[in-house]
């Protein structure tokens, strides 16, 4: 997720089209905060019911009257976890769309709650079963944070089928407002609709195509013709502090929301910290991981795991070994040269899927290439083998470079290798690939894999490097078993 999505988090969750139906998006709110509330708390008894019925599942469980001792505290236990949970702000909607904010705070909530109670057992010298207490606070906390992903995945579905969007105004110059359009035109599932810019180039359009609704110094007036409950305010908006100023009191008079982007893309929340400083709002920002990326605590990681993996994978590979070498009598694996860390050139593994003379075909076959920049894609590759377009429709072909990995020529998680050919065609830019060892899988293979332009798995490689941290390897690790079942971009 990049700086610009999560400061987009402060945008609201529905839209509005007039003044009247400004009423409606905060009843709207309503209903939501009613939602929200109602979930908490059938989550919350559903997991008392848990406790009282599955204690006995606990080993070290004390003595105890469980019905009893639920009957009489369940009420005030519930109250209190609803309270702690809003105490702890977990019914913000800026923070239900994206990131682990809401995920966070729901886990400090539970984990206070669960600490207010045993100290108050212990003080008052009440009778609390321990296997009561650990499964109601296990389960709660569990079903608590699970209830809230499931959630987002059914508004994200819904956002994507053009429901419940909210209709924004960007402004600011030209290029900054064509590229936060672009974000929101391509992350769809965040529920926003550009309804058009405010900017100080006297054009119609905006070089990317979005209507030009007016001036920076008109921006209000915008929002009241267009109907409009959010503006976003990109670079170029303002020429000093003192036009930032006046714009919020105008906007605070409309009762509108007003985001401020910075001039930070492709910096993941982890390397900011915001601290106000003599009333300046400074964002101090870390370093590039790619360095990190390439210490020890990644590459232990890519030992065991593919090692563990290896072993695992070992019948199924065994199985497209033998399918494809009955298909045509052909090598089972294809080796082809590719650029690893630091430009260095390795072997790069593969199960076969094309036919035996697949490279000899390749400039007969370049005419029709789908695919952007260096890369050659297409969707019906007549050199793809039978058993070939099975495996690379889940990605089976791939396994053999678990070997790759474990050796240290690649990574479970990282860039695509590259050919030699595309490196030659990378600008200077693009090169910062190659600070880390490619990977098996990466965040553009889980982002829509072979569907993505070229600039966008450039740029999502970027992010990666960048912004690395083992947490987000394992998050792309478990987005990938999903992305190959569903075989999204796959061909």
């Amino acid at each position: 997720m990049t700086t610009f999505s999560a400061y987009l988090d402060a945008l609201t969750s529905h839209g509005t089209t007039s003044r009247s139906a400004r009423k409606h998006w905060l009843l709207s709110h309503g209903t939501q905060h009613a939602i929200l509330f109602a979930g908490d708390l059938l989550v919350i008894a559903g997991a008392m019911l848990v406790a009282v019925y599955a204690r006995g599942a606990v080993p070290f469980d004390t003595a105890g009257d469980s019905f009893h001792v639920m009957a009489v505290a369940a009420p005030l236990l519930g109250a209190m976890w609803l309270l702690m949970l809003q105490l702890f702000g977990t019914y913000q909607l800026r923070h239900q769309r994206a990131g682990a904010v809401e995920y966070k705070r729901a886990l400090m909530a539970s984990f206070t709650m669960a600490g207010l109670v045993g100290i108050g057992s212990y003080l008052l010298k009440a009778e609390f079963p321990r296997g009561l207490y650990v499964l109601l606070f296990t389960v709660g906390t569990v079903g608590l944070v699970t209830a809230r992903f499931a959630r987002r995945k059914v508004m994200n579905r819904v956002h994507r089928r053009g429901y419940f969007l909210t209709p924004i105004v960007v402004a600011g110059g030209s290029g900054h407002v064509d590229a936060i359009a672009k974000v929101l035109r391509r992350e769809t599932w965040l529920g926003y609709r550009v309804v058009g810019a405010v900017t100080a180039d006297k054009a119609h359009t905006t070089p990317g195509g979005l209507p030009v609704l007016g001036a920076i110094g008109d921006t209000v007036d915008v929002i009241e013709k267009h109907d409009v409950a959010t503006v976003i305010f990109a670079e170029g908006s303002f020429s000093s502090p003192a036009d930032f100023r006046r714009m919020a009191w105008e906007l605070e008079e409309q009762d509108v929301h007003m985001i401020v982007v910075p001039a930070l893309t492709d910096v993941s929340a982890q390397r900011l910290d915001v601290r106000p400083v003599a009333g300046l709002p400074l964002v101090d920002v870390d370093r590039p991981q790619a360095i990190e990326a390439a210490r020890w605590i990644k590459r232990t990681w890519d030992i065991i795991g593919s090692a563990v993996l290896l072993l695992l994978a070992a019948p199924v590979m065994g199985l497209v070994a033998l399918a494809i070498k009955l298909e045509d009598r052909g090598p089972v694996i294809f080796r082809q040269t590719r650029v690893g860390l630091k430009g260095e050139s390795f072997e790069c593994l593969k199960f076969r899927s094309m036919a035996t003379d697949a490279e000899a075909r390749l400039a007969a076959l370049m005419a029709e290439n789908e695919g952007a920049g260096p890369l050659f894609k297409m969707t019906h590759d007549p050199r793809i083998t039978r058993v070939g377009r099975f495996i690379r429709r889940f990605s089976l072909d791939e396994l053999p470079q678990l070997w790759n990995a474990l050796r240290g020529d690649m990574s479970l998680v990282g860039p695509r290798p590259a050919l030699p050919t595309e490196v030659a065609q990378y600008d200077p830019d693009t090169r910062r690939r190659l600070d880390v060892r490619p990977g098996l899988t990466g965040l553009w293979q889980v982002s829509g894999r072979s569907n993505l332009s070229w600039d966008d798995t450039v740029r999502l490689d970027l992010y990666y490097v960048d912004n690395w941290s083992m947490v987000q390897d394992l998050m792309i690790l478990a987005r990938t078993a999903k992305a190959v079942v569903g075989s999204s971009g796959a061909y």
